[in-house]
């Protein structure tokens, strides 16, 4: 029967790409928490992203975070698309956690898609705003999560908002298949469906986080050694956004999360 093959076979390629993710984070773990230099918010950011997105994440990692040689993870980090990269990664690793967890707590309710899709996006956006961005940089403002707030408002909406544009309609197309299993939690199609999301939110909302970076809006990477192990300051942001600010039109801003 054509149905049983097609199932078998999504079935098998799950099993080879969560055995693939485990071996991803298991690596990107061990790297960036025994090796590499990067400020602590990004190692965590980097383990969430390959939890979702295996070894698409283990890729991007390898080509613009591990550090190549010891000392060399500053020059390594530098070009705008790594930096965009980094970006990326802290914007999705806190949105997409928060639209997980509503997504799964909203199939268990047995909720509609369009109730589905309201919590998610209230959920991703505040657990990204409120713990990914303010909550883990208040540091570089002084230690104002209140200032920390104020500055991520903005280039949060405008990253959360294309990684949705990317996340929902993959979500909308594969749920609403004929594979309904990808609409239930307790089965492995969900997750494979939460994977494939993810990945297409990351590509969506990388060329917007490219123009953050550049505009001083967000960071991209740094490492303790060059901003300190428990963050970094705004006076160090504002140093390495400098050349950027300068290139930048004269109304841009001159400083960000």
């Amino acid at each position: 029967m054509p149905g049983v093959t097609y199932t078998t076979a999504v079935d098998v390629t799950l099993i080879a790409w969560f055995v693939l993710t485990v071996a991803s984070v298991a690596y990107v773990a061990w790297d960036a928490f025994t090796y590499n230099p990067e400020l602590g918010v990004m190692k965590w950011g980097w383990l969430l992203v390959t939890l979702y997105m295996g070894p698409i994440a283990l890729a991007l990692y390898i080509l613009s975070c591990k550090e190549p040689a010891p000392g060399r993870h500053e020059e390594f980090i530098r070009p705008l698309w790594k930096q965009a990269i980094g970006s990326t990664v802290h914007c999705v690793a806190g949105d997409a956690t928060g639209i997980i967890v509503a997504a799964t707590v909203t199939a268990l309710l047995g909720l509609p898609m369009w109730q589905d899709f309201i919590a998610e996006y209230a959920f991703g956006f505040g657990f990204g705003l409120l713990v990914f961005q303010a909550l883990f940089m208040r540091s570089m403002l002084g230690g104002s999560y209140a200032r920390a707030l104020r500055r991520s408002v903005l280039p949060e909406w405008f990253s959360m908002n294309t990684m949705m544009a990317g996340m929902f309609p993959t979500m909308a197309f594969l749920m609403m298949g004929r594979d309904m299993r990808a609409m239930e939690p307790t089965e492995p199609l969900f997750w494979g469906t939460m994977s494939a999301a993810v990945a297409v939110g990351f590509l969506i909302a990388f060329p917007v986080n490219v123009w953050l970076v550049v505009r001083g809006l967000k960071h991209g990477m740094g490492t303790m050694r060059a901003l300190g192990k428990g963050g970094h300051s705004m006076e160090a942001e504002e140093q390495r956004l400098r050349p950027a600010a300068k290139s930048a039109p004269a109304h841009a801003p001159s400083g960000g999360i």
